[in-house]
């Protein structure tokens, strides 16, 4: 199994990256519609260009590797923040559902922080120098 890390690394980057990316560039098409949504449930809309730089740049980092531990940092915060912020809602299961979701996938930023990018990505080429 040892020989198939690095592969293991690089597609646990892209796929937990990958819906990031997508939500980034969806939300600079659908800006006035997500502003709205954020501030029904109270947030700011003036944080949209923040949101979109998160999880667009975020995202983009942590699937080629490159900051990837400060990047999946921020990543992991923002998806707790996410969780309670909008899917917190203990009588709807669908939303608790997305809830979960949200703390699992900052489970794995926090991994990827904690262990690394792997050896294919920017971060393990610069290592390797």
């Amino acid at each position: 199994m040892a020989q198939f890390n690095a592969l293991f690394a690089l597609v646990g980057r892209v796929l937990l990256a990958f819906m990031f990316v997508l939500a980034g560039f969806s939300k600079i098409g659908g800006f006035a519609g997500t502003q709205q949504y954020m501030e029904s449930v109270g947030v700011p809309g003036a944080l949209l260009p923040l949101v979109i730089l998160v999880e667009l740049g975020g995202g983009l980092l942590v699937a080629l590797g490159l900051f990837s531990r400060w990047a999946a940092l921020a990543l992991a915060g923002f998806c707790v923040a996410a969780a309670f912020l909008f899917h917190f809602s203990p009588d709807d299961q669908m939303a608790m559902i997305s809830f979960q979701k949200n703390l699992a996938i900052a489970g794995g930023f926090l991994m990827l922080t904690a262990f690394g990018p792997g050896a294919w990505s920017f971060d393990g080429a610069w290592r390797r120098g």
